[in-house]
């Protein structure tokens, strides 16, 4: 009778208690790769971890995803980055960013291919010099260059995308790896030369090159077997155009970021969002 009370006892004590927790599951091994728009330059405040050619920023959205899934964070975002930069150095004391992908690597994030060619950076660019030379008039810039930019995106960017988001799989084949699209930077038609200089004629014509390279981020992320963060809808009406509280994208002219044509706070913060969005890691 005393054995069989004092088993009694401890099963009431064990019930009123709770069984002893489970150790603690270890947090995700997260490694983001990618270009300024990864590492959210010209976002306050730097990070201080980053060599500072990289100008990252300790609000980036790798950053916002570790805070907000636990992850554990290995972060080699870098401004000016391109594909190429995955095998080799992008400046001398700067692995390549592949180096900081390991076999036992969990989750894989990115976004790239803006930089490849200078194609996008260019488009700007010179859309906004043509722009400026009719005040806005016309559509210079297509007049100009035509398929130019859209060309290369297809032949170049793409296989180049390709190639890099396998060489992730073939360094971590289980994890998740994802690559994120470039948010609007200007909008559908009508646009606002006052913050950006691209002639009114111009300004779907931007839109179509950026419609074409996130359309090859899409078709690669296919190729080789990766999930595609699409911000396409979810930034739609927060391009470089719109009021500060508003844009995710700061313009060439009257913005609140010293790097120009970039993510704010808040767009990092959405590129974040829509990641753990499709990504299910909330």
């Amino acid at each position: 009778m005393r054995r069989l009370a004092a088993c009694a006892l401890i099963a009431l004590v064990s019930g009123l208690l709770g069984a002893p927790t489970a150790q603690a599951s270890a947090p995700v091994r997260y490694v983001a790769l990618g270009d300024s728009y990864s590492a959210a330059t010209g976002v306050l405040p730097p990070d201080p971890t980053a060599p500072p050619e990289c100008l990252r920023s300790s609000s980036n959205y790798p950053h916002l995803v570790a805070a907000a899934t636990g992850a554990q964070l290995t972060d080699v975002t870098c401004g000016a980055a391109d594909t190429g930069d995955f095998y080799s150095s992008q400046q001398p004391g700067i692995a390549p960013q592949l180096d900081a992908v390991q076999r036992d690597t969990q989750l894989v994030t990115m976004t790239i291919g803006g930089n490849d060619s200078s194609v996008f950076i260019n488009s700007i660019v010179q859309c906004g010099i043509a722009g400026s030379s009719t005040l806005g008039q016309g559509s210079p810039c297509k007049d100009q260059y035509g398929s130019s930019f859209e060309d290369t995106i297809r032949n170049t960017t793409y296989p180049s995308l390709v190639k890099a988001l396998k060489a992730v799989r073939a360094k971590t084949p289980r994890a998740e790896v994802a690559i994120l699209g470039y948010p609007w930077i200007m909008p559908t038609a009508v646009g606002c030369f006052d913050r950006m200089p691209v002639a009114e004629g111009d300004v779907p014509y931007v839109r179509g090159i950026q419609t074409t390279l996130n359309d090859a981020v899409r078709r690669a992320a296919a190729a080789a077997g990766a999930t595609y963060v699409d911000m396409n809808a979810v930034s739609e009406g927060h391009d470089a155009c719109q009021p500060i509280g508003t844009r995710w994208i700061e313009p060439v002219l009257q913005g609140t970021n010293p790097v120009i044509v970039h993510p704010n706070a808040l767009g990092e913060q959405q590129m974040a969002a829509q990641a753990i969005r499709v990504l299910h890691l909330g």
